[in-house]
């Protein structure tokens, strides 16, 4: 049996929606808040903190322990239909008075809307928020980079653990404002630690002998790429 494919055009939610256009002369601060904080506000008081326009985006600040119930509201209401999760990441300041700051960005196509959702999680206590990945699977990589990055435990999440750095990597969160430019080791004992990480526990035999490709690459492609030439550009 065939199945039609149904084409989701921008917009098409809004009420006499227009074409989309830039927008210019945009104000630092102020401005026509999105619908959407408004109905948070009321909807959520006991989470909702405040919301401010800046330069044209509409930021709404929550509780931490609010955010996925939010997010929820947000991905199944018809009203507000945001089905499209842009980003997940952090904000760490270098004044030590401010929190860590938790961001969410958050698109709805049907209704042409962006909204930006963020949580202040203060210094000197656990950096632990709820995952959105229950709403939105999306979230799995994107949770995994700010945990590796920040340190931010994302509580809920399936599969939590490193992603760019190897899971025995001991320094620390290279995001933080603590962290030192060099790394808190020297560069010869991070090199040392790469080197014993066992790749084959991680990655199937079929994908390590990828590398071993190389060697059935006819002779004169061989050379030239063992001399610096890039291909394929």
């Amino acid at each position: 049996m065939s199945e039609t494919f149904a084409v989701i055009h921008a917009g098409h939610a809004a009420p006499g929606s227009s074409a989309p256009a830039t927008q210019r002369k945009v104000a630092h601060r102020g401005g026509a808040r999105n619908p959407s904080a408004e109905r948070i506000a009321e909807r959520f008081a006991h989470y909702f903190v405040r919301a401010e326009v800046i330069w044209g985006d509409t930021n709404v600040y929550l509780k931490p322990e609010g955010v996925l119930e939010v997010v929820r509201y947000l991905h199944d209401d018809a009203a507000e239909q945001y089905d499209y999760l842009v980003d997940v990441t952090a904000v760490e300041y270098r004044d030590l008075e401010l929190p860590v700051e938790m961001v969410w960005h958050l698109r709805s196509i049907p209704y042409r809307r962006f909204v930006r959702l963020k949580s202040p999680l203060p210094k000197g206590q656990p950096l632990r928020v709820p995952s959105v990945w229950p709403v939105y699977m999306s979230a799995d990589w994107l949770e995994r980079e700010c945990y590796d990055m920040f340190g931010i435990v994302f509580e809920g999440h399936p599969d939590l653990r490193r992603i760019l750095m190897w899971e025995q990597y001991k320094e620390g969160y290279p995001l933080r404002k603590d962290f030192p430019l060099r790394g808190r080791f020297s560069r010869a004992e991070q090199l040392r630690q790469a080197l014993t990480q066992n790749p084959e526990a991680k990655y199937s035999m079929e994908e390590l002998s990828i590398a071993d490709a190389f060697e059935d690459l006819p002779r004169d492609m061989r050379q030239r790429l063992a001399g610096g030439e890039r291909t394929g550009e």
